[in-house]
């Protein structure tokens, strides 16, 4: 019976965890419940006892959350007024499984450091799933592209060290310069990013390219902001084992797009998510925020808050995820009022998944 309780654990809930040898109930329970796998568990194991045969569907892994300190970015990255140490530490009451990461909070990437950084995540008791990183593939000299993609390149191999492998790197395309023609940027970027595939290869490192609105440190917006622009760089891309969508329905909103309408677009291909929310002014309404381009930027009238309580449609995009079986990581920006509503986020985010990726058995024979 122990050997059948093993095998039925592994297949619900992974040996890539390095579960796989529990050897009793008590052990195979905690970790079940934690991935909302303990009433198959139990079910199965009570027909098993019982003589019964049983068909279990085969269901994927739930989606763990991360969480990313976008209200200390400056912080961190820009006055060096906080370290990343210090966010890890801030972050240790938080109900997340990991810390996503970006590429500005390092002050150092020599091995030594990013181990430090490394075992402080993990001390903490987070894997470190995401790393965010800004490449800029749209420069118009040659020789500075290439250097954007020999960075991006180190920070491939930076996210293997510090998450492991299948840990998701950020890609971004580049800055929409006015004086970049769209097929010519399109062009560099499918070029910058073919460069990538084989480091990633090399790590086993997903390459997640974001439908993002504008770095902080930037001046201009995103190339590939409108979702026509971003899916013909997916498109010329078809690379799905190392490279795929991180999808933002906020950044979506603020493009002047229709989130579930991007989601739709790219659902086969989402590796990872970023979940925030944004809410709009007292009076205001869309179209009033909306430029000339038809994006919305971020104005001051469009509020960043607490996830669920926005424009987004969570629990649209959510049974979308769950139809396309997504496993993978929702890593959630938020904090802007305060690290309250940031743990409020994760309570909305923790719902959301247990709603979503219940984990059904099949009837019995």
């Amino acid at each position: 019976m122990k050997s059948v309780i093993h095998s039925i654990n592994n297949k619900l809930i992974g040996v890539a965890e390095g579960y796989s040898q529990m050897n009793n109930m008590a052990e195979i329970g905690k970790r079940a419940e934690r991935f909302g796998a303990k009433k198959t568990l139990e079910t199965f194991t009570g027909l098993a006892l019982s003589g019964r045969v049983v068909r279990i569907s085969p269901i994927p892994m739930k989606p763990k959350i991360a969480a990313f300190p976008k209200c200390y970015l400056e912080q961190i990255a820009g006055d060096r007024s906080m370290s990343v140490f210090d966010w890890i530490e801030m972050a240790g009451g938080l109900d997340a499984d990991g810390l996503e990461m970006y590429e500005g909070f390092f002050t150092s990437l020599d091995d030594a450091y990013i181990d430090s950084v490394g075992e402080a995540i993990r001390s903490a008791g987070f894997a470190m799933p995401m790393l965010c990183c800004s490449p800029d593939f749209t420069q118009p000299d040659p020789a500075d592209r290439q250097r954007a993609v020999e960075h991006e390149a180190e920070m491939i191999r930076i996210t293997r060290r510090l998450g492991g492998p299948r840990s998701v790197c950020r890609v971004l395309s580049g800055q929409r310069r006015p004086e970049v023609r769209t097929n010519e940027g399109i062009e560099w970027v499918v070029d910058c990013i073919r460069q990538l595939l084989p480091v990633a290869r090399e790590y086993d490192v997903v390459l997640g390219m974001e439908n993002h609105y504008k770095d902080g440190f930037w001046k201009y917006p995103e190339f590939a902001q409108k979702k026509e622009v971003f899916l013909k760089i997916l498109e010329a891309i078809p690379d799905r084992n190392n490279f795929g969508v991180q999808y933002d329905p906020s950044n979506a909103i603020v493009a002047g797009d229709d989130p579930i309408d991007w989601l739709r677009a790219v659902q086969d291909r989402v590796v990872s998510m970023h979940a925030s929310d944004r809410s709009l002014s007292h009076g205001a309404t869309i179209e009033d925020l909306r430029q000339s381009d038809g994006t919305l930027g971020y104005s001051a009238k469009l509020k960043h808050g607490v996830v669920g309580k926005g424009l987004n449609d969570y629990p649209s995009i959510f049974g979308l995820l769950a139809r396309n079986q997504y496993s993978g990581w929702i890593s959630i920006e938020d904090g802007m009022n305060g690290m309250e509503e940031m743990a409020e986020s994760l309570a909305f985010l923790r719902r959301m998944v247990d709603r979503h990726f219940a984990a059904p058995v099949s009837p019995p024979e």
